[in-house]
């Protein structure tokens, strides 16, 4: 019998874990809620969650030691899924308020507010995935994720120019202005919508991801 995958649900103090723990569950996976350093290096897969303002979460993620988890375990390969605020925090820096606050920096760009008729963006929308998605396998066009935030990455600069290594796969998405909605680079996934939020396409997403682990 195949071993259950293991999944670290990272607790800092920014997100909605309980929730990210179910649905993960649902999988058919185990999973812990913890904040602690050798479970979540030993883990098959880390989830990063993430919920309120960029700074406070990045200052709190820095106290757990997330942010050296998070870099030690993509520095060897090791799968990371960051989700809503949990993926904005993988950017270099975001812009709230005025103020600019370091991000971990796994990707180039900036946080910043959305431009909208209404924000927050709230409710459910369709994404543009790339076709050879791991992420969306088996989610087609007319599916639709749900989605809380006012803040997005407007602008994907990252330029892979080695033919040897895959650029990451941009999955969009258009709400006043269109954004990053998800990213699929190698070991490291990240979505702004909340897949545990999102009925049984976001289902069908964390099963896409644990099959990777």
């Amino acid at each position: 019998m195949t071993a259950k995958k293991k999944v670290v649900v990272l607790d800092y103090g920014f997100g909605n874990v309980r929730s990210a723990e179910r649905a993960v569950a649902r999988t058919g996976a185990e999973v812990e809620i913890s904040s602690d350093y050798d479970a979540a290096m030993a883990a098959d897969g880390l989830l990063v969650p993430g919920v309120g303002a960029f700074a406070a979460c990045m200052a709190g993620l820095r106290a757990a030691r997330g942010d050296w988890i998070v870099d030690r375990r993509l520095t060897g390969g090791r799968p990371v899924l960051g989700i809503c605020v949990g993926m904005q925090i993988l950017f270099g820096r975001g812009i709230e308020h005025g103020v600019e606050t370091e991000g971990l920096d796994e990707w180039p760009g900036t946080v910043a507010p959305l431009k909208a008729d209404v924000v927050p963006h709230m409710g459910w929308n369709t994404v543009e995935a790339p076709a050879d998605s791991a992420m969306f396998a088996g989610l087609g066009p007319e599916e639709r994720y749900y989605f809380v935030h006012s803040y997005a990455v407007h602008d994907w600069t990252l330029d892979v120019t080695n033919p040897r290594v895959r650029a990451p796969l941009v999955t969009w998405t258009t709400h006043g202005e269109r954004f990053v909605s998800a990213v699929e680079n190698g070991p490291l996934w990240a979505t702004q919508f909340h897949p545990e939020k999102s009925g049984d396409a976001g289902a069908q997403l964390l099963t896409n991801w644990i099959e990777t682990l």
